[in-house]
Parts: structure tokens; sequence; C-alpha cells
């Protein structure tokens, strides 16, 4: 989350190092007259976003992530060493709908004129944040949208996209491997959209509010221990509405994030006789895992709590 602080801190420094990327621009992408060009230079905002630009370029391309693995995007700020990555950059892959509230400041900073950004979001139907205060803080979007396997295909066809216009030598390597990592997605949501539909609870209960869009490709419903955001543990009135929701709805299970604290979370699975279990939000790389990997889980575990 950036505070009022933080963007005053980052405003400091790109004004301080802008002319240090004055000069310099993108190599840009291969193309069909330039045969010797090296691999694109693909920069990707988080983990996802990379899982999704390594699915698809492969071998074919050199990606570099800006947010390391178990540091959360929500509260990143960015440093000297991601602005000149970016400023040598062909390609910039942000997931988008705020969750990357830093990125305007840095590609308009860093002088790359022939960089490719990419809004992976682009195409997607957004759900509506609604909470006012988190409305003010980060803007009008749940920008979770990664964790669908129906957005996964969007994110990931835009990235195709900007692979084939960064280096058109190898659209045809790019265009295949999309098709299969769509079908792998579709196999996988099909699977699990036969499973669901057994199943007449369709409640479950997470650490904070990340599963919206998972919940709408399949009509489930989450409650959560914190919000979208992950922004500090519950009220006692809101850990009371839990215990009292869990125990309605025969809650079984309560699942956990990597990066976000468990203690509450351990608080209410023995308040109403739930065990706890780990869930993949994929923002940072987890038990080495790949996206497929991780959301088959993910799919698994919460079907596995509803029957």
């Amino acid at each position: 989350m950036f505070k009022k602080n933080k963007l005053s801190v980052l405003a400091a420094i790109l004004s301080c190092i802008m002319f240090i990327f004055s000069g310099c621009n993108g190599t840009g992408g291969t193309t069909a007259n330039n045969k010797t060009q090296s691999k694109p230079k693909v920069v990707v905002s988080f983990n996802a976003m990379r899982e999704f630009a390594s699915a698809i370029g492969k071998d074919k391309i050199d990606i570099t992530t800006i947010i390391p693995n178990g540091t959360e995007p929500h509260d990143f700020e960015p440093t000297v060493k991601d602005l000149k990555t970016l400023s040598n950059a062909n390609v910039f892959v942000y997931s988008g709908l705020g969750m990357e509230s830093w990125k305007d400041k840095i590609i308009n900073s860093v002088g790359n004129k022939n960089l490719i950004v990419v809004d992976a979001s682009k195409g997607i139907s957004p759900i509506k944040n609604t909470a006012n205060d988190e409305i003010k803080e980060h803007g009008q979007y749940d920008p979770h949208v990664w964790i669908s396997l129906k957005n996964a295909q969007i994110e990931s066809k835009n990235i195709k996209d900007a692979l084939v216009k960064a280096d058109s030598i190898n659209k045809d390597f790019y265009e295949k491997n999309y098709i299969n990592f769509s079908n792998e997605l579709n196999d996988l949501y099909n699977e699990y959209n036969k499973k669901f539909a057994t199943v007449t609870n369709k409640n479950f209960v997470t650490g904070h509010a990340a599963f919206a869009y998972l919940c709408r490709d399949y009509g489930l419903k989450q409650n959560s221990v914190e919000g979208i955001f992950a922004e500090g543990e519950p009220s006692p009135k809101k850990l009371e509405e839990l215990v009292n929701y869990c125990k309605q709805d025969n809650i079984k299970t309560i699942f956990v994030e990597d990066m976000v604290s468990s203690k509450v979370s351990d608080t209410l699975a023995k308040e109403v006789g739930a065990k706890v279990e780990k869930i993949y939000t994929i923002e940072s790389k987890e038990d080495n895992k790949n996206y497929i990997q991780s959301m088959k889980s993910n799919l698994e575990m919460i079907y596995n709590s509803l029957k």
C-alpha cells in the first residue's frame, strides 16, 4: 500500500535519477529486419505476470520480475535498480486495476520510448470495491484478477500480443504456446465447474479477500478475516461475526495465505473447530508450483472444504 509519504519519497528518488535515464532508450524487439537481435527483455511486476509471460515466451524471452518473492505487492516501493531495469526493457507487463499503484510514475520517468507497456487486465470485467475506505485508498476495483482461470486467459492473451509485437519473428512460437496454455486453463476450469456443481454449500473463509474473481467463475462466496488489501486484524465485532458465520455455515476449513499473518485465522479455527489449510494467491512463487499447479491446488482445497 502506498501511503502519501511513500509517494513523496518515490517522487524525490525519481526526480534525482531521471537524468541517468534521459539518454536511455529501449533496444527494441526482434523483427524480421533484425534477425541478430537478442531475446526481448520482458519486465513483469510480480510472480503471476511472470507465470503467464513464461508460459508463452518460454526460452525465447529474457524475463525479470520487479517485486521479489515474499514481498506484498500492495506495499511495494520501486528502487533505483528497478527503474534502470525498466529503462532497458522491451516489454513491461503489469496486472492493473490498482495492483501496481507506482507503475505510472516509473513508466513516465525512465524515458524508454520503445517500451511496450501491457495492462494485462485490459478486457476484464472488474469487480468493484464496496468499502469506502478501500476505494479512497486503493481505487474502485478489486485488483486480484489473476486468481481466476477465465481472467488468466485474458491476461495471457494480452501478454502474448505484446510478445508478438516485440518479437515478430517468433510469432508462431508465441501463438502456439498461448493456445496450449489456454487449453490447459479451459480443461482445469471445466473439471472444477463440474465438481462445484455437485455441492450445495458455496461458502468458504480465507485470510484476506483475494478470491472474488475465482468465486465469480464458479458461483462461490468468500468471507475473509482481512479485507481485499490485507490491512490489519479484524475488529472484535468482525471476529464475532466470522465465528457466527462459520458456525451457521458449517465451515470446517479456514484458508490462509503465505504473506498474511495466520494468527487470527488460527484463533478463528480453534473457536469454531475448523482446520487451517494453505491457499495460494500466486503473488509470489510458492512451493515451486507454477500457475496451473497452484490454481488446481486452490480449487481442490476449496472443493474438498465444501463437500
